[in-house]
Formats: structure tokens, sequence, C-alpha cells
């Protein structure tokens, strides 16, 4: 197919990967001159309905689901008999192919990669589906490390009770399979949670718990066997990481963490308690914005651990500690400034009306007292989540400013930020200029800036766990 044009629009340029299904091509979108992703279903399955169905259902799942995690879903067509799905093109490596490269991930990074995998997960659960084929071969890393959940393809709606797929019939990836599924039954929410469960299993190992040589000797496995402790092969897993692993992977889904938002508030924990133990501040190396590409996750964190305990730029890493008594910990500015930045407006493109998020209040953020805020509207959710990409504060320097670090205090812990910059208030914001990271009560975020620019955003892509509905941003500090 490659050099064949569908709808008159799609250019198919390489075969990137095929399955037993569909076929992946990157493409060419001559109407919007831009890369996609080409999913086309095998001709030979055009003439049954129930295959042609199911392809279109993906379709329609997977365009339901807006989340920064989530492949987002283009367009759907027909070419003659063939059936097509048009996604965004992520230009990057599968998970299994980086794990197969590197090796066992740093700690820290393999919960990080797991906790976004698990927010997509939990968003698509919110929304009525479970994915039932989450592995690592299903999860695409971007030029900045972020990853993006994709295959819906046996995606089966939660309300579903007499599908196409019926009780009885097994699908999914053997090394990935839950008990009940392998076994015909019905699944849920805790099918995905076991299967994210044996997904950090790898990334912490780089082996599946269950090797053998058929499908069936992995399924029996995954039924009868409990996985070999994580810490035989990996002593410097702690403890509470193994154990919450172990637990997704419970036989019963009543074992289990009740929901992915569970497992992933459990990660968040898991991800604090390793950050604390080593007094620096959270996330890995910062990803590069769209313009330097990143060639590689695993060393890039590695490399990051040991300049961090050589001791290599202490003053710089260390969060700074003036308390005096009595004083709340997230009134502490958690980085000695020498940028100004004043916080001048929120940044609400998805919003109802767009741009109204407490614009009035920004200013809060950076009027040198922690006893105020900005705070995001109230989102009623249980699921820290904002039912769109995101929410922001837009930062203004006095003139462009290569910032290399940006610290915030806030007294609702536990969300997730990513820090963009660009050349206006009102946006765009196209380049990501740091890792996507869980702010805790002092927060510094390491910026990668390719050059010099006077608006920066704090980009709110998750509220705190544990049923907050919303988030606060007390105090910003900068240094160039």
């Amino acid at each position: 197919m490659v050099g064949e044009v569908l709808a008159g629009r799609y250019e198919i340029e390489e075969l990137v990967g095929a399955g037993g299904m569909s076929s992946v091509y990157r493409a060419h979108d001559r109407l919007l001159d831009r890369k996609v992703a080409l999913k086309v279903m095998h001709q030979h399955y055009g003439d049954d309905p129930e295959y042609v169905e199911r392809f279109r259902r993906e379709a329609r799942s997977v365009a339901s689901l807006s989340h920064p995690n989530v492949v987002t879903v283009i367009d759907r067509g027909e070419h003659g008999s063939r059936q097509f799905i048009v996604f965004e093109y992520v230009d990057g490596e599968n998970l299994k192919q980086l794990i197969e490269r590197r090796g066992p991930a740093p700690v820290e990074l393999a919960l990080e990669l797991a906790i976004q995998i698990g927010s997509a997960l939990s968003f698509a659960h919110q929304h009525g589906l479970v994915h039932r084929d989450v592995k690592p071969q299903n999860v695409l890393l971007n030029g900045d490390g972020r990853a993006k959940v994709t295959d819906f393809g046996i995606a089966r709606s939660l309300e579903i009770q007499h599908g196409m797929t019926q009780t009885g019939t097994v699908l999914g990836t053997s090394d990935y399979i839950a008990p009940e599924q392998a076994q015909g039954q019905s699944v849920g929410q805790q099918t995905d949670v076991y299967a994210l469960g044996v997904v950090l299993y790898e990334m912490l190992t780089a082996e599946v718990p269950f090797p053998a040589e058929s499908f069936v000797a992995v399924a029996m496995r995954h039924i009868n066997e409990p996985p070999p402790p994580i810490r035989d092969r990996r002593p410097d897993v702690p403890p509470r990481v193994e154990a919450a692993v172990h637990r997704a992977m419970a036989k019963k889904p009543a074992d289990r963490f009740p929901t992915m938002a569970a497992f992933v508030a459990e990660l968040e924990r898991c991800h604090g308690e390793l950050q604390g133990a080593t007094q620096v501040l959270p996330g890995r190396a910062p990803a590069r914005s769209r313009r330097a590409r990143r060639s590689s996750a695993w060393p890039v964190v590695t490399a990051l651990v040991v300049l961090i305990s050589a001791g290599a730029a202490a003053g710089v890493f260390f969060l700074v500690r003036h308390e005096t008594a009595g004083s709340p910990a997230h009134s502490l500015s958690p980085l000695p400034p020498t940028a100004h930045l004043s916080a001048v407006t929120a940044y609400d493109p998805f919003g109802h009306p767009p741009g109204q998020e407490n614009n009035a209040e920004a200013p809060l953020a950076t009027d040198g007292s922690a006893t105020t805020a900005w705070e995001t509207e109230h989102y009623y959710s249980t699921f820290a989540a904002l039912g769109k990409p995101g929410v922001g504060l837009v930062l203004e320097a006095a003139k462009p400013v290569e910032l290399r670090q940006l610290g915030i205090a806030t007294q609702t812990p536990g969300f997730r930020a990513i820090i963009k910059a660009g050349d206006s208030e009102t946006g765009p914001f196209p380049d990501t200029v740091s890792s996507s990271q869980v702010v805790q009560k002092k927060t510094v975020f390491t910026l990668t800036v390719p050059q010099a620019e006077r608006f920066y955003l704090i980009w709110i892509t998750e509220l705190p766990p544990g049923g907050a509905q919303y988030a606060a941003i007390n105090d910003v500090t900068a240094s160039s």
C-alpha cells in the first residue's frame, strides 16, 4: 500500500507495524500537511460485519477520550472495502522496544511512566471503557518522554451486557492477561489494573513474570502461580513498590486495587516516598522541547541520579529550607529567585466558556505571600480528573529569559503539572520545557529552554488524588 492515497487525502509512506486484524502506516495528510498514523484493516476482514463493527467501535471509543496520555483519533473512513482510522503520529518508539533496548528502568522513571499509563486508563474507565490489551507494545513514547496509550481495538464498554464479545471468548496478549480474562470470564477495571501491574513488573525487571512457550502455558501460569518477587531480581526496588505491583497482580479481582485511580494514587505515594528518601528534586531529566528531541529515557535518568549522588550542583538540586516556627510547609519558597515572573492570567482553552478559570486571582501566585493563592475552579470528580486536557497559569517575564528552574509551592500537593513556553499570554504554548511531575508542597521543575522566552505556562493535567476538587498555586519562584 505504500504510495497509495486513501480518501484522496492520506498518502501512505511507510509500514510501521502490523497485527492480526490491521496494519499501521505512517502517512502524509495532504490537506493539513502533517504526518499521521493510519491504521488500515486487513482487506480480508472487510466483508465480515462483526470485524468491521469492532474496527468502527475502536474509532468511536478513542475519539471520546481527550487525554494527554491517549493517542488522539483524527478521522475515520473507508477506501474501497478497506476500513481505516487516522491517529496522531507519535514520533518515537514503544515501551516494549525501550525495555528491550535499555533493560530495567530506573525505579523513579518506571513509576512515572506507570502513573501516566494508569492515568490514561483511569480516564478511559471513567468514560465507560476497559482497554483489555494493556501491554508495553501499546504504549508509545513521544520525543518528550510522555507515554501515550494506543490500540483500543478490543476495548469494551463497561456498560455492555450483551455485546459482540461475550463471556467465554479470550482476547488479549498472554504475557499481560489477567486470570479472569484468560478463563473467558467477564472483565472490568481491575483487568486493566492487573495488566498494568505486569507492565510495571517488566519495566522494573526487564522480564515478564510468567514466560512460557505457548499462549495456553502462559495463561495457566497467570491463573495459578504468584508472580516471582521483584526484589529477588532487583533488590533496589523499594518494598512498597513491590507490594503495589503484587497487589495489582492478585489472582482475584476483589484483592486488587478497587479502581485504576486507586492504583495510580498508590504509585504516586511510592514516587513521593522515593523522592523523600533521596532528598532531591522529583522527576527525571528534563524533557526536551520539540526543537531538540531526546534519544533515550533510561540513560538520561541514570546520569541525573549519578550527578546528584556525586554532589554536583548541590545548591541547585536541594530544596531550600528557611522554616520559621509555626510556618506551614507550603509557605516556604521552593527556590531562591534570581528571575522575576508575574502571574498574569489563567489559561483555559478547553473551558466553558474558554479562558475563564479564576483569571483575576492569577497575580496571587506571585504576590510574595504564601497565604494567598491562585486556584483552579472546583471539579467534582473522585478520580483526580479535570475532564479536559488541562488548565494553566500564565507567567510573564519582563523580557525574554532562558529559565533554568521554576519552583512551585502549594497547599494542595499531589496535582500533576508540566511547564510550557510561548510567545503570548493568550497562547499557544508550543514548547514543552520540563518533564511532567507531581507537585508536592514544594517542588522545583528543571527546565530546558531552547531560546529565551517571555511567557511560561504551568499546565496542570491532573488534580490531587483522593477526591481533591481543585489545585492551588501559592507561590512561584524562578531562576535563570
